[in-house]
C-alpha cells in the first residue's frame, strides 16, 4: 500500500483521487497473467476494440490503413481466462474496495472490464477525460483498479492522474463533443498542468475515482505495453436502469454472492 499503510493509501485515494499501491501482484501469478494477455492478442478473438475504432489521435484511420488492425482493448476479460476472473475478485482487491466504500462490492462487466494495450507506432494517445462520461449509476462514486502487467512509463504511455480533479465542478462547456476535457481552454489548461504521471512497475496497480481526470501518451518503446483494468462500485449503488451500465449481469466480489450473481451462466 501506499507508505506502507493501508489506512493511508484509502486517505489518499479518497484526497486526491487516485493512488498507487505498489507491487500488488506478483512472482507466479504475474507471470501467469502476462502469458495469457500474450496468447490473448494473438488469438486476436473477440469482443475486442481496435485503434481504428476510436479515431484518437496517432490512430491509423481505418481497418484498411498501415496498422489498422491494431487491438486498443481486449473486452470482457473476466470471460477470457479463468487467470483474468480470478484477479478481478481476489480476496485482497475485495478487502480493499470494501473498506473505501463500506460496503460489498460488484464488479461491472459493462464497463473496462478488459485487457489494455498500447502498441508501438500506432497505439493512440487518449485525451483527458473522466470515466463517468459514459457511465450511469445512482452515484458518480466508482473505483477503477489498473494493474501494470510491465513497466509503465511516459516512454511507452503511461497514466497521468490531476490529483484532486474528482472534487471539482466542472461544466459541461469544459469538454468537448465526445466529452474530453478541452485543453483549448487556458482555465482547463491550468488544471492540467498540475498533472502527474506515476512510473508503474510490474504488479503496481493504481486505484482511481471515476470522477479523476486522467489521459494517457503514445508508446514510444519497442514493446507492447499490457494493463488489466476493472472496475467497483459499493452494492446500494446501482446502475441506472435501461442504461448500458445496467445492460450486463455484474459479479459480486463475496464467493457466495458471486455463485448466485452467476446463475444465467455467466
Amino acid at each position: 500500500m501506499a507508505g506502507g499503510s493501508p489506512r493511508r493509501a484509502l486517505a489518499e485515494l479518497r484526497e486526491r483521487g487516485y493512488v498507487v499501491v505498489p507491487a500488488l501482484m506478483g512472482g507466479g501469478q504475474l507471470a501467469r497473467l502476462n502469458a495469457v494477455a500474450r496468447q490473448q492478442l494473438a488469438a486476436h478473438s473477440e469482443p475486442l476494440a481496435l485503434e481504428a475504432d476510436l479515431h484518437y489521435p496517432g490512430a491509423p484511420r481505418s481497418h484498411t490503413d498501415t496498422g489498422g488492425g491494431t487491438v486498443r482493448r481486449l473486452l470482457d476479460a473476466y470471460l477470457r481466462d479463468p487467470a483474468f476472473a480470478e484477479w478481478a475478485t481476489a480476496a485482497r482487491l475485495r478487502e480493499w474496495l470494501e473498506s473505501y466504500f463500506d460496503e460489498g462490492v460488484l464488479m461491472s462487466r459493462a464497463h473496462h472490464n478488459c485487457l489494455m494495450t498500447k502498441h508501438p507506432r500506432y497505439g493512440s494517445r487518449t485525451g483527458w477525460h473522466r470515466d463517468i462520461r459514459y457511465w450511469s449509476f445512482a452515484r458518480n462514486d466508482l473505483i477503477s483498479v489498473w494493474l501494470a502487467l510491465g513497466e509503465e512509463t511516459n516512454a511507452n504511455g503511461a497514466l497521468w492522474f490531476v490529483p484532486g480533479s474528482h472534487r471539482l465542478e466542472l461544466d459541461n462547456d469544459r469538454f468537448d463533443e465526445a466529452a474530453f476535457f478541452r485543453d483549448d481552454r487556458a482555465d482547463n489548461a491550468a488544471i492540467i498542468r498540475c498533472a502527474e504521471s506515476p512510473v508503474l512497475a510490474p504488479g503496481d496497480a493504481v486505484f482511481f475515482h471515476c470522477n479523476t481526470l486522467h489521459a494517457a501518451g503514445t508508446n514510444s518503446s519497442n514493446a507492447v505495453k499490457f494493463s488489466l483494468v476493472f472496475t467497483y462500485h459499493g452494492r446500494s449503488n446501482q446502475p441506472r436502469p435501461d442504461t448500458r451500465s445496467a445492460s450486463r449481469p455484474e459479479i459480486d466480489l463475496r464467493p457466495a454472492s458471486r455463485d448466485a450473481a452467476n446463475v444465467d451462466g455467466t
